[in-house]
């Protein structure tokens, strides 16, 4: 089977809404690990279908994009606009403990979509770790740049 690669621009924003520590459960931290390390790129992108979102996982962090809207245009490149960030803090006892995280919000309002988020996520992640270990071509493997926002100012 031929497998390909995506290139993917996402633009961060300049302001952070707001940061709040939490903590994600083990079963989807372990989950993205596992996703990440399989892939065997520098990231994978997981669709979740049910929220018109996109998650981007790295070693560093996930990000969340909506695919509905976002798009920005920056020095003649375009790319979505980061929405969410997961970063999760590496140290824990047990691979059954909840993992501390960083949430960065990039825009008002996202604490719902943030709650939805932990939900949703885990069914997405699951499907995508069948669809590689089904043989599947990893279509979610790719080259993702993430470069800071800066809207033109006139």
């Amino acid at each position: 089977m031929s497998s390909y690669f995506v290139r993917e621009v996402f633009f961060r924003p300049d302001t952070e809404y707001a940061r709040e520590l939490t903590t994600i459960p083990a079963p989807i931290h372990n989950a993205l690990r596992r996703l990440l390390k399989q892939a065997r790129g520098s990231s994978v992108f997981v669709p979740i279908r049910a929220m018109q979102y996109l998650a981007v996982i790295d070693a560093e962090e996930v990000i969340f994009v909506d695919a509905q809207g976002g798009y920005a245009y920056h020095d003649g490149e375009g790319g979505r606009l980061i929405r969410l960030a997961w970063r999760p803090f590496v140290g824990r006892a047990s691979l059954c403990d909840p993992v501390s995280c960083e949430m960065v919000y990039y825009f008002n309002n996202l604490k719902a979509v943030q709650r939805r988020l932990l939900s949703e996520i885990g069914p997405a992640l699951d499907q995508s770790t069948r669809k590689q270990s089904g043989g599947q071509p990893p279509s979610q493997d790719g080259a993702v740049r993430i470069l800071p926002f800066k809207p033109r100012r006139e």
